[in-house]
């Protein structure tokens, strides 16, 4: 991997009174994509508009290919900063055919020769080159926008949301296309989203923003296996939380009973954790000694994701075949089978 081509150190933003970025520093490696995971109002678009150049900063510096283009003291212009953008509408001019918008960015007429039928190609769309983007379907659009920002060759690449106009189906299939694309174009990209399975799907790193901070800067599975902060644990993926307590080397004991594992923080004996369980972490099984009851269900086609209440009132969650069809209040068998003991003080 290159030297880092964006790097972010320290950067805080307020509105008034109000501090909606809170000292975030991260980098993004040549040829990487990250993503900026958090809920609506977190402050993670407000820290990509940063990094384009349409805000200022408080404190703290971005650079790209190591020169600095925001601190307190300078702001360098975003049509100067060599950065693309992709936004929430994809912002497509709607006098201009898919061919004519895409090479919009590109000055020399003998460039466009090559550099628009390339990207045509790439994200699929020759067969409708002339066509007015009010003709074109969401994903064709969305895909319209991104070969528009990616064919002036950007050092970075944004995107704000870019899937949330489209519907579940072609939202999945594009967020693996999207991938594609970029791995096959080299381009660095960072990626806005508050849809968790967006972010697993595109992002090499992923990091989870609340009220302004950075919580983690990490893989996708780092983020959903060995979450930093019990607040990243209960927003990523599904889970719930057992009170427990430390019994001795990787043992721990709670209302599942008692579980062995790897302890993802090293606990004292009778030290007092709470403790991470996700769906799949616990099996349907009807010869187990647990007994837990049906107090929620969700059908979800191959899977129903049971919510179970155990013997100490707590809750958690259990992910099992639809073949077992159990009604609400009944009591079913269930084992845990937890590898990774993620626990938080």
């Amino acid at each position: 991997m290159d030297a880092h081509l964006l790097e972010i150190r320290g950067v805080s933003k307020s509105f008034g009174s109000v501090q909606v970025v809170r000292d975030i520093s991260l980098s993004l490696g040549t040829g990487e994509i990250g993503c900026l995971l958090g809920p609506s109002g977190c402050g993670k678009t407000t820290l990509l508009r940063i990094i384009a150049g349409f805000e200022t900063i408080g404190e703290g510096s971005v650079a790209i290919n190591g020169s600095i283009v925001t601190d307190c003291t300078r702001v360098l212009p975003p049509e100067k900063r060599g950065i693309g953008m992709v936004f929430q509408d994809y912002a497509l001019f709607p006098h201009l055919s898919v061919e004519d918008n895409i090479g919009f960015g590109v000055p020399a007429r003998q460039q466009k020769n090559k550099v628009v039928p390339y990207f045509l190609e790439l994200v699929g769309l020759e067969e409708v080159r002339r066509a007015y983007p009010h003709k074109l379907s969401g994903g064709q659009q969305q895909r319209v926008a991104l070969a528009r920002a990616l064919a002036p060759d950007p050092a970075l690449l944004l995107l704000d949301e870019p899937f949330s106009n489209l519907d579940v189906t072609l939202r999945e299939r594009l967020t693996m296309e999207v991938r594609d694309i970029l791995k096959e174009s080299g381009t660095t990209a960072l990626m806005v989203t508050h849809n968790q399975f967006e972010a697993f799907a595109v992002a090499d790193n992923i990091g989870v923003v609340f009220e302004g901070g950075l919580k983690q800067w990490d893989s996708a599975y780092n983020i959903y296996h060995r979450p930093a902060t019990l607040q990243v644990a209960t927003f990523v993926g599904d889970g719930a939380i057992v009170k427990g307590e430390v019994a001795g080397n990787a043992t721990i004991t709670c209302g599942l009973g008692t579980l062995s594992g790897n302890l993802s923080l090293p606990c004292e004996n009778g030290c007092s954790i709470n403790l991470l369980v996700r769906p799949e972490d616990i099996l349907h099984d009807d010869r187990s000694a647990i007994k837990a009851k049906v107090v929620d269900k969700s059908f979800r086609g191959p899977n129903i994701l049971y919510t179970v209440e155990l013997a100490t009132g707590e809750e958690c969650l259990s992910l099992v075949s639809s073949h077992h069809n159990h009604g609400l209040d009944e009591f079913i068998g269930i084992k845990p089978e937890v590898d990774n003991l993620i626990v938080f003080p």
